[in-house]
């Protein structure tokens, strides 16, 4: 019988900002039977506390993915240059981008769904966008996501 309620099967790990009122968990989730990497944005704060809704899922292909292009980047934030790094297909008409990219003077890492259909291209909701202070870090959670799906195969549909 499939699973039918969200399940985190394994939490990863988590990067703090520096003022320690956001913190972005890495965690491997299932859903229906099908499991995926989630990266979710939370807030600490005296109004609010608990998830937002900048985040993104990835199936384990593109985990693997992701992991390949990141390693081979330098951990130092100023030697990386505006840029994609990767493309991957999530499903037919929806892809997800790695890039490093500039916004209100702060550069950051973005990880975003990129939409090309019919009906809209352009980019969707569905996205984060990590501190390039912290690529060591990002780089070592994507390991860990990659190795934890190459380790238990299984149920990804």
């Amino acid at each position: 019988m499939v699973e039918s309620s969200f399940m985190i099967l394994q939490h990863i790990g988590s990067i703090v900002s520096d003022d320690g009122m956001e913190e972005v968990k890495f965690s491997i989730d299932a859903y229906r039977g099908y499991r995926y990497a989630s990266i979710r944005k939370y807030l600490k704060s005296e109004s609010y506390s608990g998830a937002t809704r900048a985040g993104i899922t990835m199936t384990p292909e593109i985990v693997k993915g992701v992991a390949s292009v990141l390693e081979p980047l330098p951990d130092d934030a100023s030697k990386l240059e505006d840029k994609e790094i990767g493309k991957f297909a999530k499903h037919p008409g929806m892809s997800v981008i790695v890039r490093v990219s500039s916004f209100k003077g702060a550069r950051g890492l973005d990880l975003r769904q990129w939409q090309e259909d019919d009906i809209y291209t352009g980019w969707t909701k569905k996205g984060i966008r990590l501190p390039l202070n912290k690529m060591g870090e990002i780089k070592k959670l994507f390991k860990e996501m990659s190795v934890y799906f190459a380790q238990k195969p299984g149920n990804e549909k």
